[in-house]
């Protein structure tokens, strides 16, 4: 049963990834940037993650990244390869406060430079809460950081019940009682989020650390002063029942 405070967790494990799978992971994303060219995933990238009600992707990433920002969704295979060991062998970590998640999605790189970030947003249990595989949380790793610490990352919190959509009177399967869930725009693309009391909690995970944070948090970045912030993204999942059997 998918849990409500899974969802809206925030959690660590620290060395994920070692110093060398660090060095290789910056290499080979290095040498994928040479290739195609930096701003071909920048400021000429015309797709997004991050869709939005009623917004063409063009409007959703001046929304989300309004100073742009490099998103790679196709990853060069020995990072993947890298990065699912590492997602294999901390599988304990991760399921000690999140047990309900099984699997992920594809790895997404990302990289931050001089007045770049990421707006507050929450991503909500996507695409839809009742199909499977449910989104539980996302999961980052940092492999380069701001040689002035800039660029941390954030999350969200607020006891206002305007994020909140109405109690359904039959939630969907496997969720716990009282499962309640996220607004779509619960972005910079509503009004009531916007004029929102929320509570920032700024995080800086070290190099190598992944942060895993519920879909129903509302999380961003604060804008890169210096150098640059690179960070591997994915999202974090439960599969249908029939997929394993009976819990």
């Amino acid at each position: 049963m998918i849990h409500i405070a899974e969802t809206l967790s925030i959690h660590t494990v620290e060395d994920f990834l070692d110093a060398d799978e660090v060095r290789q992971l910056n290499e080979l994303m290095d040498a994928a940037l040479a290739l195609q060219g930096r701003e071909s995933f920048d400021l000429a990238r015309t797709s997004t993650i991050h869709e939005v009600p009623g917004l063409t992707a063009d409007q959703a990433r001046a929304l989300y990244e309004p100073a742009g920002r490099v998103e790679m969704t196709d990853v060069p295979a020995l990072a993947r390869t890298i990065l699912d060991a590492a997602m294999m062998r901390s599988r304990p970590a991760l399921t000690r406060g999140m047990p309900s998640i099984e699997g992920h999605r594809p790895w997404i790189f990302l990289e931050y430079q001089a007045s770049q970030y990421i707006s507050a947003h929450a991503d909500g249990i996507a695409p839809d809460p009742a199909a499977w595989p449910r989104q539980i949380a996302a999961a980052s790793v940092t492999v380069a950081e701001a040689p002035d610490g800039s660029g941390a990352f954030y999350v969200e919190t607020s006891g206002s019940e305007a994020p909140w959509t109405s109690p359904p009177l039959d939630a969907p399967a496997d969720y716990a009682p009282h499962m309640r869930f996220i607004s779509e725009g619960t972005d910079g693309s509503s009004t009531w989020f916007t004029s929102m009391k929320r509570t920032r909690w700024t995080v800086q995970p070290a190099v190598g650390t992944l942060c895993l944070f519920g879909s129903q948090l509302v999380h961003g970045t604060e804008p890169v002063k210096a150098g640059r912030v690179r960070k591997f993204l994915t999202l974090l999942t439960a599969d249908a029942p029939a997929a394993h059997g009976t819990r």
